[in-house]
């Protein structure tokens, strides 16, 4: 980032935030200086008060109500996130690799070295033996419809927020926002119009449906409800976040295609969001922050998924490199735009010399990261792949620890898409490590290639609890990674 963005950036905050910063500064200063007067200054200070007209008194007085009025009712609403559920695929939709590679070698379309080439990647993957997939990949000959998609979103979806309207003992009638979303189904009627005529909700929802956006929408659909409910008071609001993958299953010879086959797997997470007083003694997070950027869909990005290369090393090599390399630009423009908000001033102020000494000093001198560490407790990187998470990991200098709950989830649930970060901060609650006050850093990484992120703040200590997705693995993780699965 130049020193004109980051002076831009700023600017920006200094701006948003300059009526509190002015009321702030000046009580503060008043303070100071009434607090360094003597027993006689102070009895003049006070006789002098007496003198001034009650009409002046008055007016400064009603001057200071205005403004502190203005202020309050300019900050935006708090939004809480009440509690969350993640969906838990059930035993009979379990996927070890030995069915899968049994599948694949009876699917008479894939050659024999596409079959050798699946098994190579799910060594190397990350994936444990317990993910899932969807009813229609358990039968041979593999014959995807829309009708056994929709079946697939309706055992995800159903499921999902059942099991977060038990939690919150919320009801579908006391929803008055809902926001759907998955990326490769988008039927007719709408997901989101089904979970509406499945629950009874209001007639007068207000119902979103995104599509098309890749596996970092889970945190486009965050942004989408906190923007309503900055416009409507006293709401709640259900996402949905989801990847139906039933007919989504690559029948070729490609290798660059036949990568989403071994990564994808089943999931999805439901969201209870609100900005209703009441909820904030019982809200699991605040939500700070939300930013959005998308780096550009340079030539690179595209090749990721549709370049045919004929050396079987080189592919998975080549994928690995441009995945990582994209994913990092887009990281890096996301971080520049998320610092100047959540790092402390210290890590600011070396990264703006730091700056300043490669512009007028020395151009060689190594650019300084941020240490985000200092910002955040806890990490939820999206689970896509091992190559993208540990990156990414490398790029902020993170502990094993940092990115257990990514790796874990990848390894137990494979990559859901747009659901992971969730089932990573369901990881790190299971864990017993998410204490008040905590913050975390949700990063979510696809199409084309976005980056975006949602910081949260935990309001209250956040322990096991007996319905959700990790509730019967918990302790068994984390798991050790064979020393194969390390290299990529």
């Amino acid at each position: 980032m130049s020193i004109a963005e980051y002076f831009k950036l700023c600017c920006h905050c200094l701006f948003n935030n300059f009526l509190a910063i002015s009321l702030v500064s000046s009580l503060m200063a008043a303070l100071i200086e009434v607090l360094g007067l003597g027993p006689d200054e102070v009895q003049k200070l006070w006789t002098s008060f007496q003198a001034f007209d009650a009409f002046y008194l008055l007016f400064f007085w009603l001057a200071f109500i205005v403004l502190a009025t203005v202020y309050f009712m300019s900050r935006p609403r708090p939004i809480y996130l009440v509690d969350f559920a993640c969906y838990k695929p059930p035993a009979s939709c379990r996927f070890p690799f030995s069915k899968f590679m049994n599948h694949s070698t009876k699917n008479e379309v894939f050659e024999p070295s596409s079959i050798e080439f699946q098994r190579k990647i799910l060594e190397r993957s990350g994936l444990g033996e317990d993910t899932s997939l969807p009813p229609a990949h358990h039968v041979i000959p593999f014959t995807p419809t829309m009708a056994k998609s929709r079946e697939e979103s309706e055992l995800v979806l159903f499921s999902v927020v059942d099991s977060l309207f038990r939690k919150t003992k919320v009801k579908p009638r006391d929803i008055d926002i809902l926001v759907v979303n998955c990326s490769l189904f988008s039927p007719t009627p709408s997901l989101s119009a089904m979970i509406v005529n499945k629950y009874k909700m209001r007639g007068n929802i207000r119902s979103f449906n995104l599509s098309g956006m890749g596996c970092s929408a889970g945190i486009i659909s965050i942004d989408l409800a906190r923007d309503e409910l900055l416009v409507h008071a006293n709401s709640n609001a259900l996402v949905v976040t989801t990847e139906i993958i039933t007919e989504q299953w690559y029948t070729g010879n490609r290798r660059s295609m036949l990568l989403a086959n071994c990564l994808f797997r089943m999931g999805g997470a439901a969201v209870l969001l609100s900005n209703k007083r009441q909820e904030k003694r019982k809200a699991k997070y605040e939500l700070l922050h939300v930013v959005r950027t998308h780096h550009g869909a340079d030539d690179r990005a595209y090749r990721c998924v549709y370049q045919e290369e004929d050396a079987e090393k080189k592919i998975g090599v080549s994928l690995s490199r441009d995945l990582t390399a994209i994913a990092g630009a887009a990281l890096k423009a996301n971080i520049a735009a998320l610092g100047p908000l959540v790092l402390p001033l210290s890590e600011q102020v070396l990264f703006f010399l730091n700056t300043l000494g490669r512009r007028f000093a020395n151009p060689k001198w190594r650019p300084y990261v941020p240490d985000f560490r200092k910002a955040f407790d806890h990490f939820c990187i999206h689970a896509g792949g091992k190559a993208v998470i540990l990156d990414m990991g490398t790029k902020l200098r993170l502990s094993e620890e940092q990115t257990e709950a990514s790796r874990m989830t990848l390894h137990r649930f494979g990559n859901t898409s747009s659901s992971s970060p969730w089932y990573e901060l369901g990881y790190v609650e299971a864990k017993g490590r998410m204490r008040k006050g905590d913050r975390v850093w949700q990063i979510g990484l696809g199409s084309g290639f976005k980056c975006n992120s949602a910081v949260w703040r935990c309001r209250r200590s956040v322990g096991r609890e007996e319905e959700e997705a990790w509730a019967d693995c918990i302790d068994q993780y984390p798991v050790q990674v064979a020393e194969r699965d390390l290299q990529h």
